[in-house]
């Protein structure tokens, strides 16, 4: 599989990035080099305490970025582990950027981190996550 510049949903229904989900975030990230990118500015309905985003979304966001690292270099991986340090309140409304890159692969396992930060690059939340590459029979 060809690494590809922009990053295309494997289920146009998914949560965090799926045009045909009329409940998802409808993120558009980028890719490349094993590294994916996007811009978010979360809004109402995604919130925990009243203008504060939920830590569910925004680990789904950040489980989403490593995902789409791992795609575009051509594997289709399933998440085996995730682990999330939140540093600072995401609102609604703040524009903050997405990252995920692979950090490494082994054989099955593929190591991979994501990050949010504000415009200003303040990191507000960091996940690392282990990845097993999806078998096909």
């Amino acid at each position: 599989m060809q690494p590809e510049s922009v990053s295309t949903p494997l289920n146009p229904a998914c949560f965090v990035c799926g045009e045909e989900n009329p409940h998802g975030l409808h993120l558009g990230f980028q890719t490349e080099d094993r590294r994916a990118f996007a811009r978010w500015t979360p809004c109402v309905g995604s919130e925990s305490y009243k203008g504060v985003i939920h830590g569910g979304i925004i680990s789904s966001v950040l489980d989403e970025a490593m995902s789409k690292a791992i795609i575009s270099g051509g594997d289709e991986a399933f998440t085996a582990d995730l682990r999330i340090r939140f540093r600072k309140k995401i609102c609604v409304g703040d524009v903050v950027l997405v990252n995920g890159w692979v950090v490494s692969v082994e054989k099955r396992r593929i190591q991979a981190e994501a990050s949010i930060m504000s415009e200003e690059g303040e990191e507000r939340a960091h996940a690392w996550g282990v990845f097993l590459v999806a078998r096909h029979f």
